[in-house]
């Protein structure tokens, strides 16, 4: 297969965002706009390709900075589509081939429509091939003009073009399949004699029928597709586009989401079979959920890694943690970064971990705080228990071994270490560390004043 490369127009500031992030940035599902379209290229078979930025640029490179085939080319004047292309010439220098050019602010664009693009403008020979979409309302749209063969002889936008020509529903998507050898010996002849008095990339079709070159349309069969994303309005249908892509992707593979229309899923979440998502979940990052698992309304979980058969309950939050087989978290139970709870582990309702690692069959059924722990395995921890980790300077760390019963409302000071097998009191405040196979309390002595209350009165 002949070379592709392509060039992707990110260089707007996109003043319709209302935003201090340039446009291409904002997510969709997960991840940038423009990491949509890079990828959509990449899965055309595209290598390199040359980003055209201007806004912010430094920004959007740092989303690519690791990888080899992603060039940059300044556009430090943002004057059209025709003068964006002609930036990254430098970046394709020497390249032969077929150039793929399209706008990063158009994150539902699938690679095999790609695909079939270029496959369509090689077989046909043409020179430049334009993506298109027939559509009911085409306001605000550029027109493609046809002849009577069907070839494309014209690209007109809506502001320059005349009532006939704006009857036409078939409209252009801004994505091409275009030569090298044509593209770069001719980008330099495009005008800005229009209405804007910018440089329109367009103006290609016409320098090509002007040189007796075919020039072709292949319409796509899915107009949301092309769809720019322009204002936070679009953003949110494009977001929810993509997620109804990613749901009937998971049902497909065998989870069960009760109503998917209220289940977000980002990008890059795997789940496994027999999983069950109930409604109002949103679970995001590189989360990976195993198999036999229930999600319960309204949880949240983000970045972290969830083994088979786990129970997430109602209202729980989640993040930055990983899970082992069969545990149970919540109702109404936040597990922040670091936390690690091995197999049979049960996190009850307000319970709150950070960094703390929980052995086999240890649970902390309600109202507690673990933050910077190392707990045991098959460990009770009662009702009420704080580890009191913080002490105004550092973090510290509180240890506690296996078979360890800890009574309600326990304080454990940090740095401290309670040995296996020992029993703390309810309402103990453990400041010192306790050796294994003990009892430990500290309490006041209790004392009743009789008539007390009467005397009062």
């Amino acid at each position: 297969m002949d070379t592709v490369a392509a060039v992707i127009l990110a260089a707007g500031k996109g003043t319709r965002m209302k935003s201090g992030m340039v446009k291409v940035l904002h997510p969709a599902a997960g991840r940038p706009m423009i990491r949509w379209a890079v990828d959509a290229a990449r899965a055309a078979g595209a290598a390199p390709a040359v980003l055209v930025v201007g806004h912010q640029a430094d920004a959007v490179r740092r989303v690519f900075a690791d990888e080899a085939d992603i060039r940059c080319a300044m556009q430090e004047e943002q004057l059209g589509t025709g003068h964006a292309v002609a930036c990254a010439r430098e970046g394709l220098a020497g390249f032969k081939g077929t150039v793929l050019i399209l706008c990063g602010d158009t994150p539902l664009l699938r690679g095999e429509t790609l695909q079939g693009l270029i496959a369509y403008h090689r077989e046909n020979r043409a020179v430049l091939t334009v993506l298109t979409a027939v559509i009911a309302d085409p306001h605000g749209y550029g027109r493609v003009v046809r002849d009577s063969d069907g070839r494309v002889v014209r690209i007109v936008e809506q502001k320059d073009a005349t009532p006939e020509e704006r009857a036409l529903n078939e409209i252009n998507s801004g994505i091409y399949c275009m030569e090298a050898d044509f593209l770069f010996a001719n980008i330099d002849s495009v005008s800005s004699d229009n209405a804007q008095q910018e440089f329109y990339l367009t103006d290609l079709v016409s320098i090509a029928v002007k040189q007796g070159l075919a020039c072709l349309g292949r319409s796509t069969d899915d107009p949301d597709e092309i769809m720019g994303v322009n204002d936070r309005i679009q953003l949110a249908e494009a977001s929810r586009i993509l997620r109804r892509r990613i749901n009937l992707d998971l049902m497909c593979s065998g989870v069960s989401l009760v109503d998917p229309s209220q289940t977000y899923i980002d990008h890059g979440v795997r789940i496994g079979p027999d999983s069950i998502v109930h409604p109002n979940c949103s679970i995001s990052g590189s989360t990976v959920i195993g198999s036999g698992c229930t999600i319960e309304n309204g949880v949240s979980i983000k970045e972290c890694t969830i083994g088979d058969g786990c129970h997430i309950k109602a209202g729980s939050v989640l993040e930055g943690s990983v899970l082992h087989a069969d545990v149970s978290v919540g109702p109404m139970a936040h597990l922040r970064p670091g936390t690690l709870l091995h197999d049979q582990v049960k996190i009850g309702n307000f319970v709150e971990t950070k960094k703390a690692v929980m052995g086999q069959g240890s649970k902390a059924s309600h109202l507690t705080y673990l933050g910077d722990a190392e707990i045991g395995s098959n460990v009770n921890i009662g009702c009420g228990t704080i580890t009191c980790n913080y002490d105004g300077v550092n973090k510290h760390r509180t240890v506690i071994g296996d078979d360890v019963f800890i009574g309600s409302d326990v304080q454990l000071v940090a740095p401290v270490t309670v040995g296996r097998n020992s029993l703390v009191a309810a309402g103990t405040t453990v400041t010192v560390d306790v050796p294994p196979d003990s009892l430990a309390i500290s309490r006041v002595a209790q004392v009743n004043k009789e008539g007390w209350r009467l005397k009062k009165k």
